[in-house]
C-alpha cells in the first residue's frame, strides 16, 4: 500500500507535492495512484518504438505535468528529459529514458501492492 513514509522513501518530496492537494493526504495518495495507472506510459512506450516523436513528445509532456506536480522526483527527472529531447526534435536513443521511467513507474507499483 502506497504511503507518504513509503512515497518520500521513494524519493518523492511528498511535503511540496502534498502542498499542492492543500496538505490533504487522502487527495494526494489518490492522485499519485491515478498518475500510475495512466495509460499514457504505454502509449509513451508504443511512440517511441514506432518512432513517433509527436506522439511520444505529447504523452511525455502531459505525464510530466502530472509527475511534477505530484512531486514524484524519480519519475519526473527522466520524463523532463525525454521531454525536453522530444521537443527540441533530437534524434536520440530514447531506449534508455523509457527504461528509467518504466523502472521507477514500476518500483511504485510494487509498493502500492505491497
Amino acid at each position: 500500500m502506497l504511503t507518504i513514509d513509503a512515497l518520500s522513501r521513494f524519493g518523492a518530496n511528498t511535503k511540496e507535492g502534498m502542498g499542492r492537494c492543500a496538505n490533504k493526504d487522502v487527495l494526494y495518495l489518490r492522485l499519485v495512484n491515478m498518475v500510475l495507472d495512466d495509460t499514457r506510459f504505454d502509449r509513451l512506450a508504443a511512440a517511441i518504438e514506432s518512432n513517433d516523436k509527436k506522439a511520444a513528445f505529447e504523452n511525455a509532456h502531459a505525464l510530466k505535468g502530472s509527475l511534477g506536480n505530484l512531486s514524484l522526483t524519480p519519475l519526473y527527472t527522466p520524463i523532463a528529459e525525454m521531454t525536453e529531447m522530444l521537443r527540441n526534435g533530437e534524434d536520440a536513443d530514447y531506449a534508455h529514458l523509457l527504461e528509467e521511467i518504466l523502472r521507477q513507474r514500476e518500483t511504485l507499483l510494487e509498493l502500492r501492492n505491497n
